[in-house]
C-alpha cells in the first residue's frame, strides 16, 4: 500500500498534555481539588444551626434532619470521586434504607441507596440517574462497607439566548464496574412529573442529600475539565 503522506505529516504537536501525578494507595491525582479529606467541612455549608454533619472516623455523617451539604465552590465538567457507606443498622426498606445522594452542579442526581438485598423501583436505586436511567448493572456492596462512585459529568451548555445547546451526561463507575456509559441526561432529576432544561449558571455548587438516614462520606475530590 502506497501512502500520499509521510509519517511525519500525521503528526500532532499543537498541544503538550500537562503532567498529572496519578493517586497511589487511595490518595488524589496531583491537580485534583481535595473537598473532603476527614479533618474538617471547610469547603462545604449548609446544615441548620451551628452543626453540619459529623465528623466520625474520618468521615462525614447525615444528622438526619439537619439539612443537605453544599459545595462553597462550584463546578462544571468534572471527574469526581466519593466514597459512601449506608448504616448497618437496617431499620427501614426500599427508599427508607441508606438514602441519599450526589447532585451534580445541584441539579443532576447520582442516588446513594442500600440496594444490598433491597427492591426499590430500579431507576431510583444505588447508582441510577434518579427517575432517568436505570444502572447497567446492581455493583451494590452490604450495609456498612465503603463504596466508590467515580463519576464523569459533562455540563449542559446553552447558548447567549439561555436555549439549551447540549444535555448533560453521565459516565458511572460504581466500587470499579460501568453502571453508566455517557447516557444523556433530560433536564434536572425530578422525583414527579416531566423534566426539561431550565438555563442555569454554567458552573454551579455539588451537594450531598440527607434523606433522614445516617450515610457516611469520605475521600471526596475532584478534577475539573
Amino acid at each position: 500500500m502506497v501512502f500520499a503522506q509521510e509519517p511525519e505529516e500525521t503528526e500532532d504537536w499543537s498541544r503538550k498534555p500537562t503532567m498529572v501525578l496519578p493517586g497511589l494507595n487511595g490518595q488524589p491525582p496531583s491537580d485534583a481539588i481535595v473537598l473532603f479529606d476527614g479533618s474538617d467541612l471547610e469547603e462545604w455549608t449548609g446544615g441548620k444551626g451551628p452543626e453540619t454533619w459529623k465528623l466520625i472516623d474520618g468521615a462525614m455523617e447525615v444528622i438526619p434532619g439537619n439539612g443537605s451539604l453544599t459545595t462553597k465552590r462550584t463546578f462544571g465538567n468534572v471527574q469526581l470521586h466519593i466514597e459512601w457507606k449506608t448504616p448497618y443498622e437496617i431499620t427501614g426498606d426500599g427508599q427508607d434504607r441508606g438514602n441519599s445522594g450526589i447532585y451534580l452542579m445541584s441539579f443532576y442526581e447520582v442516588q446513594v441507596l442500600d440496594s444490598w438485598d433491597n427492591e426499590t423501583y430500579y431507576n431510583g436505586m444505588a447508582g441510577a440517574i434518579y427517575k432517568q436511567h436505570i444502572p447497567l448493572v446492581n455493583a451494590s456492596l452490604p450495609p456498612s462497607q465503603w463504596q466508590t462512585y467515580d463519576i464523569i459529568f459533562t455540563a449542559p451548555e446553552f447558548d447567549e439566548n439561555k436555549k439549551l445547546v447540549s444535555p448533560a451526561y453521565f459516565t458511572v463507575i460504581h466500587n470499579g464496574v460501568l453502571i453508566h456509559n455517557h447516557v444523556e441526561v433530560r433536564g434536572p432529576t425530578l422525583n414527579v412529573g416531566e423534566t426539561e432544561y431550565e438555563y442555569h449558571d454554567p458552573k454551579m455548587p455539588i451537594f450531598l442529600q440527607d434523606h433522614g438516614n445516617k450515610v457516611r462520606y469520605r475521600n471526596i475530590w475532584i478534577r475539573e475539565f
